[in-house]
């Protein structure tokens, strides 16, 4: 990892993450092998948190909600749709951070188990995560509109920036800010990360272009549901923070995505995180880097709820 200047403990963080590639290159395989890895990297939940797993407009979810908070006016709310390129992640994949954003903020937090590709591809997923945030509009929780937001890392930082352009779209009321960690938002290969992080620790290039594939497996041109940075129009959409990773392929589609969204008019945030690697957010706690960007999230998010 020459090209790479990692810290000492981010390199630490990335040989233990790698430890669990396994040998079967299969999808059951490699989704058995995410698994591994996100349960070796989950602390126990902080205590005082009352977590439920139901179902919502036909889609799993889980509720994080801290039992000293219940506004009689409705409640804060994130909803998080987690990682994975769209290929591997569910609830367990992104307990970590759900329990950690709803206990720190003392905030209500909805994770959606929206499905999977290949055997869903676009737009399952998309679809889940829109009828999810619709069906949360009527109940089964009293939600403050005005601070209920959207978050999502890397394949879920793709969908929330879908899922705001789709509200926008149509004419619904939006999200009060999205918050996109390392996002996959559809740029080409002519970006400077791309190259620049071509065989970055924890993703590489031709890693996005498989997930791409599995995701969109149609070879027509998709639209910007399924690749945010292809919309011709970034105005009216909520106000967004844009983590992006220094060593990260994806780095770019962020940096452009937030410009984007800045000239259009819309209030963005760029956080370049240096030193960052893509899928460091488990790092929580073992890397001095990591530990920045939660700050920022956390600000950011405390400050919009």
């Amino acid at each position: 990892m020459a090209p790479y200047p990692l810290s000492r403990q981010m390199t630490a963080f990335v040989d233990k993450t790698v430890s669990f590639n396994s040998t079967d290159s299969s999808l059951e395989g490699l989704r058995q092998a995410y698994g591994e890895m996100c349960r070796a990297f989950t602390p126990s939940r902080p205590a005082g948190l009352h977590v439920v797993d139901f179902e919502l407009a036909g889609v799993a979810a889980r509720s994080y909600q801290p039992t000293a908070s219940s506004p009689t006016d409705g409640c804060p709310c994130i909803v998080y749709l987690h990682g994975g390129g769209w290929v591997v992640g569910d609830l367990d994949s992104h307990d970590f951070i759900c329990a950690e954003l709803a206990s720190t903020l003392g905030v209500l937090v909805i994770a959606v188990d929206y499905r999977l590709a290949p055997e869903h591809p676009f737009p399952a997923a998309f679809n889940d995560c829109l009828s999810v945030w619709r069906a949360l509009r009527t109940g089964p929780f009293r939600l403050d509109p005005k601070r209920t937001l959207v978050a999502g890392d890397s394949a879920g930082g793709n969908l929330a920036a879908a899922l705001c352009l789709a509200l926008r779209d149509a004419g619904e009321p939006l999200p009060a800010a999205q918050v996109l960690i390392y996002p996959g938002l559809g740029s080409d290969h002519t970006l400077p990360s791309r190259s620049e992080c071509i065989d970055a620790p924890l993703l590489s290039s031709s890693d996005v272009d498989c997930y791409h594939a599995l995701y969109l497996p149609d070879t027509r041109q998709p639209g910007a549901y399924a690749m945010p940075l292809l919309a011709s129009d970034f105005s009216g959409l909520p106000p967004a923070l844009v983590a992006v990773a220094q060593f990260d392929p994806l780095r770019d589609d962020g940096v452009v995505f937030a410009e984007r969204l800045n000239a259009a008019g819309v209030v963005a945030t760029l956080y370049y995180g240096e030193g960052l690697v893509h899928g460091c957010l488990r790092a929580r706690g073992q890397v001095a880097e990591v530990d920045l960007l939660y700050e920022t999230l956390l600000g950011y998010l405390a400050a919009k709820l």
